[in-house]
């Protein structure tokens, strides 16, 4: 049976003071006997004072970004090796602020993909289409293209490995979400994808719903079947919240 993971990932927020109490009431309302995974993804100069935090709680410590390269003259850059180094055990490669903003490539995410699982982190794979694919009935087309990339160069085994993020990127930070069942299509469809290549591993697969996900609606969409659990943006900031969630997860 799939283990569910709620992570959050805190975007550009936080300073050193919020971080601590935040850290402290999560801790303090987030039992070792869950039966969710839980991951925090603070921004990269908080990541080792969030990870010595977070030392003796069951609280899994992630990275929001990698460079696919493993080092050398790429200033402003962090290597899944540096991060690796610092205690983080996961990471996000392809979140669709960082494929939007930033342009970055399929190609390159799948690079990123690639570089995470070398230095034995986790990679947390985000795919997701925006408003304009989805009113022209591409959302599966567009995850397809997303996959396939990381599918290819990396193999079903490795992928596995990791995990799947689906994100409507129409429904990030707009208080707009898929419903329950469009975000299990989605999933159904991404499970399917990879078990054309091996459907033992599509089974042990877990993919994540990240996209307004909040105390009020994460039941209904976690009790979806394809549904295992939630990338958190803006919930992951409140405590409370963000407990609901994990409970509502467990």
């Amino acid at each position: 049976m799939r283990r569910p993971i709620v992570a959050g990932n805190w975007k550009m927020h936080g300073s050193r003071g919020e971080n601590a109490r935040l850290i402290e009431e999560i801790a303090g309302g987030y039992p070792a006997d869950s039966g969710a995974d839980c991951i925090v993804c603070p921004p990269f100069v908080y990541l080792q004072e969030v990870g010595r935090m977070l030392r003796d709680t069951p609280i899994a410590l992630g990275a929001q970004d990698t460079c696919a390269e493993a080092h050398g003259a790429f200033t402003g850059e962090v290597s899944a090796g540096m991060l690796k180094d610092v205690g983080c055990k996961y990471v996000l490669v392809g979140h669709s602020e960082r494929r939007l903003i930033y342009r970055e490539s399929d190609q390159l995410v799948a690079r990123k993909f690639a570089a995470a699982h070398a230095k034995a982190l986790i990679p947390v794979l985000c795919v997701g289409e925006q408003l304009s694919d989805r009113e022209a009935s591409r959302t599966e087309e567009v995850i397809a293209r997303q996959l396939d990339v990381v599918l290819e160069l990396c193999g079903p085994e490795v992928l596995g490995q990791g995990v799947v993020a689906y994100e409507p990127v129409w429904a990030i930070g707009t208080g707009r979400n898929a419903t329950p069942q469009q975000a299990q299509e989605v999933h159904a469809f991404i499970r399917a994808r990879i078990a054309a290549r091996d459907a033992r591993i599509a089974a042990d697969t877990r993919i994540l719903y990240g996209g307004s996900v909040k105390a009020g609606n994460a039941a209904e969409l976690f009790g979806m079947p394809d549904v295992d659990g939630g990338l958190i943006g803006g919930a992951s900031l409140k405590a409370d919240e963000f407990l609901a969630i994990l409970a509502a997860a467990g």
